[in-house]
């Protein structure tokens, strides 16, 4: 089984998990992404309750297992100030 790290950053109100935004074209879920979340650069950074879903569901589906890590910060995120995410 492939193995895939994900890290999700978390602020006291939301999550996010950056995940290359190439990588989900591959996948064939760029244009599934909401814009509920963001993008910096060649990273997209997906809400957790259902893009994140859909990318871990993709994932699990063509036999990739998941590591997780994750940050917390008591501030705002400043990630809520990129770039609204766009296939």
């Amino acid at each position: 089984m492939k193995t895939v790290k994900i890290h999700v950053f978390q602020d006291p109100g939301h999550g996010w998990a950056r995940y290359p935004k190439s990588r989900l074209v591959k996948l064939g879920i760029a244009d599934k992404i909401s814009s509920h979340s963001y993008q910096r650069g060649a990273n997209a950074f997906l809400e957790e309750d259902c893009d994140l879903y859909l990318l871990a569901t993709t994932l699990k589906e063509r036999g990739y297992d998941i590591q997780f890590t994750s940050s917390h910060t008591d501030r705002q995120s400043k990630i809520r100030n990129y770039q609204s995410y766009q296939a």
